[in-house]
């Protein structure tokens, strides 16, 4: 059996970009868990500090790390480098059916949080950490085997 690293995770601060105003600071954490090894879940904090005022997007790992080199991506999640004063950022475009929304991250502290996610999981391995026979259970509504 493989050995579990912990959970990855990191706070960042990003900024969301608002047409015919100023970017506004928004608190996001970034978290990569082994047992879901292809997803990276990032959690915006839009307001105070009630649960209500979260927002949760989840999405592949190769989409997240691709798009610090290269614009990649289709449809509700897009990724792509860029600069902004003179810094190199990325941007995360989301959009639902509920709105659109534009962010900028540093290009380092995303990186920084990819590359710990490569140290617990690196790419190409992560069908080694992935439970199948509790996978295919979930899947046919049956009870995995402990």
């Amino acid at each position: 059996m493989t050995q579990r690293a912990p959970s990855v995770m990191s706070s960042l601060q990003l900024r969301l970009l608002v047409p015919g105003t100023a970017a506004l600071p928004i608190q996001a954490d970034l978290r990569y868990e082994v047992s879901d090894p292809y997803a990276v879940s990032i959690t915006f904090h839009t307001g105070s500090q009630a649960p209500a005022d979260v927002v949760q997007w989840t999405f592949a790992r190769t989409l997240l790390s691709e798009g610090v080199l290269a614009p990649t991506g289709e449809g509700d999640v897009q990724v792509w480098p860029s600069s902004s004063s003179g810094s190199q950022v990325v941007c995360l475009s989301l959009s639902s059916p509920s709105g659109r929304a534009l962010f900028e991250v540093a290009q380092n502290d995303l990186t920084s949080f990819l590359l710990d996610t490569f140290s617990a999981v690196p790419i190409g391995n992560e069908g080694v950490h992935v439970d199948v026979d509790g996978e295919l259970a979930l899947l046919l509504g049956a009870q995995p085997e402990t």
